[in-house]
């Protein structure tokens, strides 16, 4: 007699509980690791200090990074690649016709979140720690900003094209994300204002408005 077929569960085995602890380890080691980059710099952060950080023994990190420099380029390649996956999630709730100033304003909340919000340690770690990349590092992760940046020049065409665009596209990509990124610096969220005052400001001050 034929034994009943088993039903399996579609997509993805999920993932068993080591995985999950591995997981959520790896994760801890990059938010610490980048949090010290920050305050203490790469190159006087050790492994060491990472492990201490996150209540592990001192080659522990090893297990998830084969090194300090491979740690430091998963912090800001996985930031850069879930900031390239948010950014199309974001562009693809939009309506199939919305307008051209909503556009960028989603562009622009978003990268606000991406560079203030509760997961954006990897951008300062980008702006200092940049030339402790190796060149195949530098060039992985400039091909995932690219494609982030890339994703604005639709937008900022039709604006152009709607003579709403303050400057040439291209050229108003770069004023743009330069001011926009310059907010790390200033920003205080319990003394200033909200993400989105911020974005109804940046968007005043790059497009026009009639």
């Amino acid at each position: 007699m034929d034994q009943p077929s088993v039903r399996r569960p579609r997509g993805r085995p999920r993932k068993t509980a080591e995985e999950l602890d591995d997981g959520n380890r790896r994760r801890k080691l990059m938010d610490t690791a980048a949090k010290l980059f920050i305050t203490k710099g790469f190159a006087a952060t050790s492994t060491r200090d990472i492990a201490a950080a996150v209540g592990m023994h001192s080659g522990s990190p090893f297990y998830h990074f084969e090194s300090k420099s491979a740690l430091l380029f998963a912090v800001m390649n996985e930031g850069m690649a879930t900031a390239v996956q948010s950014q199309q999630r974001a562009l693809a709730a939009l309506p199939a016709d919305a307008a051209p100033r909503d556009c960028l304003r989603v562009l622009i909340r978003h990268h606000f979140e991406v560079l203030l919000g509760p997961r954006s340690g990897f951008i300062p770690v980008m702006l200092y720690e940049w030339r402790s990349l190796t060149p195949a590092q530098r060039k992985n992760i400039s091909r995932l900003k690219d494609a982030y940046e890339a994703a604005w020049m639709p937008t900022l065409q039709a604006l152009a094209a709607q003579g709403a665009l303050q400057a040439e596209p291209g050229v108003a990509r770069l004023f743009i994300f330069g001011a926009l990124n310059w907010a790390v610096q200033w920003f205080a969220p319990k003394e200033g204002k909200s993400l989105d005052e911020l974005t109804e400001e940046a968007l005043a001050l790059f497009i026009r408005t009639a």
